[in-house]
């Protein structure tokens, strides 16, 4: 349970800021915020957003986050404290790589490798575009997204008109973002939202899905207290598993970041109907 030295942030008017924030206990050791002052299960983007958090606390300024990798291995409580500590596995002379625990109660609930780069010059490509959607100004808040702690989402047209979870979305962030590394960690928060699986002919998602693994690669730098606009792609659904793909682009319509993300896809959690002939 929480108590007076473990508060609370989460609420309708909490920011990024404050949930992505960490106390430091040692060099290599970090404390996250509680969420909730019940048990319930915790958004595995914040812990991946916070595990990304503490990693960067340990590399040199100049280097940002071109990548993530991580595992949900137990579900978490929103309720307590996740424990996070950090492994300094490599510094070379461009690229430095870490490796996270999240640890609840003795539990290892997540793990994460990353990796962080020194800026670099190079070409420039992308070969995506942004899907043609109504912009973030044309659309309406919609309620049904506000337990979505510290963002804002408006929904465009999706893929298909019927789907009832959308794949397409813009995002931002609900306050001002100060600085490159919470940018970034803001969108690994983001980055765990929603599903791919949405679009797929013929398939109902009945209840949240469960991550299984999730990957993430920071192509550019992006301001997620701006609009983003993030579009995800089934790929492959088999065994119980079920793996979609994805892009996050800029308000300007630039390639940003991409997302891959494995998920548990057992009867219980969606079904198969027949697609429309």
């Amino acid at each position: 349970m929480t108590s007076v030295a473990d508060p609370v942030v989460g609420s309708a008017d909490t920011g990024l800021p404050e949930l992505l924030s960490l106390e430091r206990i040692e060099d290599n050791l970090f404390r996250s915020v509680v969420v909730s002052a019940d048990p319930a299960g915790l958004f595995g983007g914040q812990v991946a957003a916070q595990a990304l958090r503490a990693a960067a606390e340990t590399v040199p300024a100049d280097r940002q986050p071109h990548s993530l990798h991580g595992y949900f291995l137990s579900r978490g409580d929103a309720s307590q404290r996740v424990l996070l500590t950090v492994h300094r596995d490599r510094d070379g002379g461009s690229f430095s790589n870490r490796r996270v625990i999240a640890v609840q109660n003795g539990k290892v609930i997540f793990n994460m490798a990353a990796s962080f780069h020194g800026t670099e010059d190079g070409v420039s490509y992308q070969a995506h575009a942004a899907p043609d959607v109504e912009p973030p100004e044309d659309l309406p808040d919609n309620e049904r997204w506000h337990r979505m702690h510290g963002v804002e989402i408006r929904i465009p047209a999706q893929p298909r008109p019927e789907q009832k979870w959308p794949s397409r979305m813009w995002i931002r962030s609900r306050f001002r973002l100060e600085g490159d590394i919470v940018h970034a960690c803001a969108l690994a928060y983001v980055s765990d939202m929603f599903t791919g699986h949405a679009a797929v002919p013929g398939m109902v998602i009945t209840g949240p899905l469960t991550s299984l693994d999730h990957s993430l690669w920071f192509y550019r730098k992006i301001a997620l207290d701006d609009w983003v606009l993030m579009d995800l792609q089934p790929e492959a659904s088999y065994g119980g598993r079920a793996t979609y793909s994805g892009r996050i682009f800029s308000r300007d319509g630039t390639l940003c970041a991409g997302i891959a993300q494995e998920t548990l896809f057992r009867p219980a959690s969606a079904r198969i109907e027949p697609a429309a002939q």
